[in-house]
């Protein structure tokens, strides 16, 4: 069931999209959730961390670790739903190693950027990140046998979308690792139209 969202999506897309590019641009600024290494490592992220090179893991900013869910194979295809500056593209692309193959896709232009130059200084080949939005990705159908994605489907007005997509290019039987927030109670109607809320 769809809930309707009195708020301007594009106006909503174009502050997520401001509200990242910070995170990306100035990732040592204090903002309203927690960023960085140490936040990762707080979350208890695996030991493949160690190796993700400081341009991305400065501007992460996930809200939980979606690795407690399960190690990745090797050979898996992953999809890496909002991939930002790509800490969790490069976690998944040791675990699936030379035979395996990450997507991530992002919004923003400037996480990217970081992303791709992380994954240079790593000479992860095996990694790729496209620009996209969530609920239309340009994949076919039965693309990947996994999809990771880390605080960013609650960033999404239109879950329903989100989660067809996700379904439609996953595999039978593939699997989904999230990491997101969620609410025990309904939001207001104020709420819903706060862009703050959505954005942080």
């Amino acid at each position: 069931m769809a809930v309707e969202v009195e708020i301007d999506i594009d106006v909503l897309k174009s502050e997520i999209k401001k509200t990242y590019a910070s995170v990306s641009e100035d990732p040592g600024r204090d903002f309203i959730f927690p960023t960085g290494r140490a936040w990762a490592e707080d979350l208890g992220y695996p030991p493949e961390l160690a190796n993700v090179p400081e341009t991305a893991v400065e501007s992460f900013a996930g809200v939980a670790n979606p690795w407690q869910l399960g190690r990745l194979a090797p050979g898996e295809r992953v999809l890496d739903l909002g991939s930002g500056a790509g800490t969790d593209s490069l976690v998944a692309a040791q675990m699936v190693g030379e035979q395996g193959a990450v997507t991530g896709i992002d919004m923003t232009l400037q996480m990217l950027t970081k992303a791709r130059t992380a994954a240079a200084e790593m000479n992860a080949s095996n990694v790729e990140f496209v620009e996209s939005e969530a609920e239309r990705l340009p994949f076919p159908d039965e693309s990947f046998d996994v999809v990771i994605s880390n605080g960013v489907i609650d960033l999404v007005p239109d879950k329903d979308a989100v989660f067809a997509e996700l379904f439609r290019v996953l595999v039978p039987g593939g699997r989904i690792q999230i990491a997101d927030v969620t609410i025990q109670n309904p939001v207001s109607a104020e709420g819903r139209r706060n862009i703050d809320l959505w954005t942080g």
